[in-house]
């Protein structure tokens, strides 16, 4: 069982790292234990896929919260969908309080027939305040292609508020951002290819040469011998067996419902912004002695005041400023940490140090320097 130290005002790396290691689950016996996953999660059919596609439009309804007349693009807006609606109004007697341009952005899946409906992201494009409690019109989204594939339109869901009175103002989340479930409505077929009855190809999401070969092997047990052929790390070419002769749905879906156990790269990711580190159940730390330790040198300035003494000629009371200089060395004793055989013998070992997330990123950098850790190093 891996300890995790008691709580402090800045939690140690070691602690974080034992800490997703908890929520994993590879704790014990299980730990480095490799998890099966279905092919589905695993790889896409080449040409089924997600399209993109992205509108301009307006958000009205909002509580004096939307852009301000300085946001022309909203005002010509407001003032071109008035025109089309039948009312002619001067673009400068226009106060946009009320409303703000926003873009929409949405993802339409493959093979998604006209009239099904699809979630989008509005976000603000102006000065806009917040868009809390707005309502989207009615606006096209296009593909890359400048075609438009759906229309989006509908209230808008915000999680987050904002609220500001006597000078103070608070602010949960962003109130610039929001979605609309089901929001849209696809007016034509995405461009897919169709399934060929003869055979189609799987790409991998991560590439990787151990994890093609379990899934061509899996589906060759399951399919029979042939069926499947690793083309390289990140393509396994299929052909339709006689026995699924003209169903290349059918076969998609026995393929895509086997389990196999993907190849786990051995890597420690830092981001050195947020102090966020998560350590691969693949890492090994090979015996090692690390010494760890620093100077902090702290300059303090406390002002006095110089009072002269009672009925003294000439006296005048004088604030100095005196200086203190205080320097302190940490504990920089060496470390002597063993070899270690699973993941939790590193959170152990990371924990002996007490290494801060500033300090860790030096430690890693200094075990692969020495050969120590034999693991793909990447900082955000």
């Amino acid at each position: 069982m891996v300890r995790i130290p008691a709580a402090t005002k800045t939690p140690t790396l070691a602690t974080t790292v034992a800490l997703l290691v908890m929520l994993s689950g590879y704790l014990g016996p299980w730990a480095g234990r490799a998890r099966a996953t279905r092919i589905q999660e695993l790889c896409d059919v080449r040409g089924v896929r997600r399209n993109q596609l992205i509108g301009y439009g307006l958000v009205v309804g909002l509580a004096g919260t939307g852009d301000s007349g300085q946001a022309r693009f909203t005002v010509q807006s407001t003032a071109a969908m008035l025109r089309r609606l039948g009312a002619t109004i001067d673009p400068r007697s226009i106060q946009t309080k009320n409303a703000a341009a926003v873009m929409v952005t949405a993802s339409i899946p493959a093979f998604a027939n006209p009239g099904t409906r699809i979630d989008v992201v509005v976000s603000s494009l102006g000065n806009a305040k917040s868009i809390e409690g707005g309502t989207l019109l009615q606006t096209p989204l296009y593909g890359a292609d400048r075609k438009v594939y759906a229309v989006a339109q509908g209230p808008l869901l915000i999680g987050g508020f904002s609220a500001a009175a006597g000078g103070n103002s608070v602010r949960e989340n962003h109130t610039t951002v929001g979605r609309i479930p089901e929001g849209a409505i696809v007016e034509r077929r995405a461009p897919t290819p169709k399934l060929s009855k003869r055979g189609m190809v799987l790409q991998l999401r991560r590439p990787s040469f151990v994890t093609a070969s379990r899934i061509v092997d899996a589906i060759n047990r399951a399919l029979g011998s042939g069926v499947a052929r690793a083309q390289d790390g990140a393509t396994v070419m299929l052909k339709v067996p006689d026995g699924l002769s003209g169903d290349p749905v059918g076969l998609l879906a026995r393929v895509q419902l086997l389990e196999v156990q993907a190849d786990a790269p051995v890597r420690v990711v830092i981001d050195e912004r947020t102090g966020t580190v998560v350590v691969g159940a693949g890492v090994r730390i090979a015996e090692v002695a690390v010494a760890q330790g620093g100077l902090t040198v702290e300059v303090v300035r406390r002002p006095q005041v110089s009072q002269p003494g009672p009925f003294s000629p000439g006296g005048q009371t004088r604030v100095v400023k005196p200086t203190e200089v205080k320097a302190q060395i940490r504990d920089g004793a060496m470390y002597h940490l063993r070899e270690t055989a699973s993941l939790s013998d590193v959170v152990d070992a990371l924990n002996a140090l007490g290494a801060r997330p500033r300090n860790l990123i030096s430690i890693f950098q200094a075990l692969r320097a020495a050969g120590a850790l034999q693991a793909e190093f990447e900082v955000q």
